[in-house]
């Protein structure tokens, strides 16, 4: 859908989401087809443009926590649909996720992992070295000592998401406010009253905040402690490969968290700088390329001097804990939020949208989400950490 700036915003609604990106956008549209009205999708820039808005996401339910699990599952099965709920083609190629694992602690690690994920339906196993080079040429087996690999996992194109939730939304009556900046939200007690905008007040008794790395900054406008900090995460594309490249899975060397994967004519490369800054600097710098090819001369040696032809760099949205902040304010009630997925938003959000709903209807989730309260970190109860972080 075309986005344009809106001169004035509507005067009231029932419930403003704050926040264009894939997390606000699958919330309008799960709320919107649940029969809510009066819904307004407020977005600073273009939608899409934050962390959301890149070219190519990878979708897993492999996950170390149950609850990450679940959620990346039932995403899974709503990627597979999409086409028809909403309608648009997301560009999904289920090619599978493989994590390369080179210590026996990994190993035993990822091995209870997989039967975590076996009993909640994820059909994922552990292979030798041998089968993972197998499905994935370029890998090296040298120094591996097992891999993981789920086939239902993939990637697909998060800005065909967004757009295809946002225009579904749009079709359900969803005002769609882009280049709209939020400057404050009036409360009345323990009440919602309005979120004030670029373009105008909107009267409103819900603020649902999907701001991805600026979440922080729309909680304290209420006194909400949202420990969301923001880290810069970057990315490159291979010149165009004569031959084509092999289809491959995802493929992750664990250790380095050096991945790789196909790109239209090419690959795409990525791996989280272990020295890299927290801030909102999403300036492409391509230093970090480097460390790439010394993880890819050990691991998967034809990578590390294959030419690259530019990148981007976006923002993870990164909790203590790594896991999501999910719920509603128990000191303001009308303020839900659904952020913090430290890197793991784009594959949840199917599901998150749909808890956001049923958090909104007073209905129960498909799962329980009371252990993503942001009140944890406050009372002392972090959740353990999501050890498959990438």
């Amino acid at each position: 859908m075309s986005s344009s700036a809106f001169r004035t915003v509507p005067a009231s609604a029932d419930v403003v989401i704050i926040g264009g990106g894939v997390m606000g956008a699958s919330t309008a549209f799960h709320l919107a087809e649940a029969g809510v009205r009066n819904i307004v999708l407020v977005e600073r820039g273009d939608l899409g443009r934050g962390s959301s808005g890149k070219p190519i996401g990878g979708v897993r339910a492999q996950f170390s926590d149950p609850l990450n699990i679940e959620l990346g599952n039932r995403s899974l099965r709503a990627f597979r649909e999409f086409a028809h709920r909403p309608g648009a083609d997301i560009g999904l190629d289920t090619v599978g996720y493989l994590f390369l694992l080179d210590s026996a602690r990994q190993a035993s690690d990822f091995e209870a992992g997989v039967g975590l994920q076996n009993s909640l339906g994820v059909p994922s196993r552990m292979i030798s070295p041998e089968e993972a080079r197998r499905l994935c040429p370029y890998v090296s087996t040298e120094g591996l000592v097992a891999a993981a690999y789920s086939p239902a996992d993939g990637h697909a194109r998060p800005a065909r998401v967004v757009q295809g939730y946002a225009r579904a939304a749009a079709r359900a009556g969803v005002t769609v406010a882009t280049h709209t900046g939020v400057h404050g939200i009036d409360t009345a007690g323990d009440r919602i009253a309005a979120v004030q905008t670029s373009h105008g007040r909107i009267a409103c008794s819900t603020v649902i905040c999907t701001a991805g790395a600026w979440s922080a900054r729309i909680g304290a406008m209420v006194g909400v402690d949202l420990p969301v900090r923001p880290v810069k995460r970057q990315l490159a594309f291979t010149a165009p490969l004569f031959p084509p490249a092999p289809r491959i899975p995802f493929t992750i060397d664990f250790s380095s968290t050096a991945y790789f994967h196909n790109s239209d004519d090419g690959l795409l490369l990525g791996l989280a700088d272990p020295g890299q800054e927290e801030g909102f600097d999403t300036t492409w710098t391509p230093h970090w390329l480097e460390l790439f090819r010394e993880v890819a001369r050990r691991r998967a040696p034809a990578l590390a001097e294959m030419r690259t032809v530019g990148g981007w760099a976006g923002l993870y949205e990164v909790t203590p804990d790594h896991n999501a902040l999910i719920g509603r304010s128990g000191a303001l009630p009308g303020f839900l939020y659904a952020t913090g997925f430290s890197g793991h938003g784009f594959l949840q959000a199917p599901a998150v949208g749909e808890v956001m709903r049923d958090l909104y209807l007073g209905r129960a989730p498909f799962t329980d989400i009371a252990p993503l309260s942001a009140d944890r970190f406050r009372h002392g109860t972090g959740t353990r950490p999501e050890a498959h972080v990438v």
